[in-house]
């Protein structure tokens, strides 16, 4: 082992992981003085899915000491979403809602996004160390990490305590058997960026659009305008829908945007700026999000589907509570993982769950393009759709199955 990866090998907090949750939750805690490693099995900036935010995730950003860079870096506005199904149409503002807090947030390049927060993380303090792999976990009250670097160097890493922070790499999920069912139907999503050349009065460049299949209503689109005159679009639907070979991918996708007409009249035959990009069997879950001596955060504990963009809300989310759960184990508090963690996230993950399910059973559709809405129900679903899945004097959250299963009841009747 040589002297560089000898010198600083044991912290307080490992991470693995430098996402948007790796990367909020190493600033949160050198905020509170700890000392923190980040270790990252690939380099950045790196490609990502998942460009559009909600606003909730703007407040640990804020916190998280990362907003300024954000702001600066010149990402795409939005403050809401367009649905859209045949000649249907329904928009959420989210700065209309139940829940207070911030309603507008950004369209982002994931790579540039992610770059600027873990940049933002090491500016505070955090040592990261991209180009490096975590092969195993000593569990226990001092775990110890296994890692390799790119040159095949091993060498141990000694916390008090380890986030897995991994995203779909599910690292620990991995190591550990954690991983469980989700309940979910296997999907998969298609999806590239194109040079969308749209004026400004063509759509609402401030809003992601999400467009559901004209015959199949399990089937929807996405088109996120970004910075730059490009958007991102893709297509998600039952992995068996969207299979084929790669080589076909373009002509599919292609061809399944001219199916949707809204979609066919933004983006027709718009350039694809990059290879029509796979991404299947993406829904996971796990047993517990915690163990001894380790917690797991944002994808790495559970994802459920892309269609509100919830990913990165709930791994901030996750950030922020581990850390603050964790910050009293450490000042020698006693702490229940259990109740202080875990069940308070999965609470907003239930949420999106609910609406998710909902999505593609066309109940939530209904919901959505019913044309009598009443506004105080209306700023309700919105705060969800914004990302406020963890605010319970939202009835929406406090009992989001009972509640919303009562209201497409009553848009059907009426």
């Amino acid at each position: 082992m040589n002297s560089l990866l000898a010198s600083n090998n044991q912290v307080d907090v490992a991470i693995i992981g430098a996402g948007p949750a790796g990367a909020v939750a190493a600033a949160l805690l050198r905020k509170a003085g700890r000392s923190v490693l980040v270790l990252e099995r690939q380099h950045f900036p790196r490609f990502s899915i998942g460009e559009s935010l909600l606003p909730q995730s703007m407040a640990y950003l804020e916190e998280a000491g990362m907003l300024q860079a954000v702001v600066q870096a010149g990402f795409q506005y939005k403050n809401g979403a367009h649905f859209i199904w045949r000649d249907k149409s329904s928009a959420f503002d989210f700065r209309d809602k139940h829940t207070p807090g911030w309603g507008t947030t950004y369209q982002v390049e994931r790579a540039t996004f992610d770059d600027i927060l873990i940049r933002c993380a090491a500016e505070q303090g955090a040592e990261v160390r991209f180009g490096h792999t975590v092969q195993a976990l000593q569990t226990g009250s001092a775990p110890v990490l296994d890692v390799v670097d790119e040159a095949g160097q091993a060498y141990q890493v000694h916390a008090r305590f380890v986030f897995d922070a991994s995203g779909f790499g599910r690292v620990l999920p991995r190591l550990l058997n954690l991983e469980t069912p989700t309940g979910m139907p296997t999907r998969a999503a298609i999806f590239t960026h194109v040079r969308d050349g749209l004026t400004l009065d063509a759509t609402d460049r401030n809003k992601i659009c999400v467009a559901t299949h004209p015959e199949r209503r399990d089937v929807w689109f996405w088109m996120i305008p970004l910075a730059c005159g490009r958007s991102s679009v893709g297509c998600v639907a039952e992995a068996d829908f969207l299979a084929g070979p790669e080589e076909e991918r373009d002509a599919k996708l292609r061809g399944l945007i001219q199916q949707e007409p809204t979609l066919a009249r933004l983006i027709g035959d718009a350039p694809f700026l990059m290879p029509v990009r796979h991404i299947g069997g993406y829904a996971a879950n796990v047993e517990r999000l915690h163990g001894p001596g380790y917690a797991l955060l944002g994808n790495a504990g559970e994802f459920l589907d892309p269609v509100f963009s919830s990913g990165v809300t709930i791994a901030l989310r996750s950030a922020h509570l581990a850390v603050q759960t964790l910050e009293r184990q450490l000042n020698g508090e006693p702490v229940d993982w259990q109740t202080e963690y875990d069940v308070p996230l999965r609470k907003g993950i239930d949420t999106f769950r609910a609406f998710v399910e909902r999505w593609y059973t066309g109940d939530l559709q209904d919901i959505i393009f019913y044309p009598r809405q009443t506004t105080l129900i209306r700023r309700m679903i919105s705060a969800i759709l914004a990302g406020y899945a963890w605010d319970e004097s939202n009835p929406y959250v406090a009992d989001p199955v009972r509640r919303l299963d009562a209201l497409h009841e009553i848009c059907m009747t009426h």
